[in-house]
């Protein structure tokens, strides 16, 4: 299994924090980060666009990917959300294989 970083962005913690809680709770993710509110500046439909934003760093692999990304974006208030995922090429190896456990089901534990 391949341990990703996900990354993406809300408009509002509250939202950025729900979102955290049904990734977990489906084990999507095995850990969600919510980070502080950060300015964002970009283009969007020919504008030049600022906004607060929230940014999310979630572990998962890649096996898990289609369900997180699916529930991102049914929850996602955004009609484009941001998603990368950036492949973990080296880490503690006992965190990473907790990150493999967590996202694999029930079964896996």
């Amino acid at each position: 299994m391949t341990p990703l970083l996900v990354i993406t962005n809300f408009p509002d913690r509250d939202s950025a924090e729900r979102l955290a809680e049904v990734l977990v709770e489906q084990r999507a993710a095995a850990c969600v980060n919510v980070l502080g509110a950060c300015r964002s500046v970009y283009r969007w439909r020919e504008q030049v666009e600022r906004a607060e934003e929230f940014p999310v760093f979630i572990k998962t692999t890649a096996e898990a990917y289609p369900r997180l990304e699916q529930l991102i974006r049914e929850q996602h208030p955004y009609e484009l959300p941001e998603i990368i995922a950036v492949p973990i090429d080296r880490g503690l190896p006992a965190y990473l294989a907790w990150v493999v456990a967590e996202t694999g089901g029930p079964d896996t534990r």
